[in-house]
């Protein structure tokens, strides 16, 4: 799913929810994960993008998505709608995840069982998306 801001016929925000997994222990279950969201300069600090995650958040919950995953900032995601996902029982598909920034969203759909393993689609995988890279390296 894909969301855009418009001010005056103007694209100044967007955000993306892409198909994702979660590997639980009774079964794979369909979740999702926001990346990326992203405003121009300008318009940020403006509420566009709390407005676009709280958009993208209702429409997965409305399509019955139990959770919802991403990479990002607590203090920014943790206002909206997000928390720590390793301290409520999920864990990163990658060593290269900063546990504070490795976050989820749990909607009406989710169940105490759905916990387990976040597994991203091979296309995070392909291009190289996930985690953060050591510069040096």
């Amino acid at each position: 799913m894909s969301f855009v801001a418009v001010v005056d016929d103007q694209v100044v925000g967007h955000v993306l929810l892409s198909a994702t997994r979660l590997d639980a222990p009774r079964r794979i279950v369909d979740v999702l994960s926001l990346s990326p969201l992203g405003v121009v300069p300008e318009f940020q600090r403006r509420g566009i993008g709390t407005q676009l995650i709280a958009h993208a958040l209702q429409a997965a919950d409305s399509q019955g998505v139990p959770l919802v995953f991403l990479e990002g900032s607590p203090h920014y995601y943790g206002t909206r709608g997000f928390e720590g996902a390793g301290a409520v029982g999920f864990r990163s598909p990658s060593l290269r995840i900063p546990e504070a920034a490795f976050q989820v969203a749990r909607l009406s759909a989710h169940e105490p069982w759905m916990t387990g393993t976040f597994v991203y689609s091979e296309a995070f995988w392909a291009f190289d998306c996930v985690g953060l890279r050591d510069p040096e390296a």
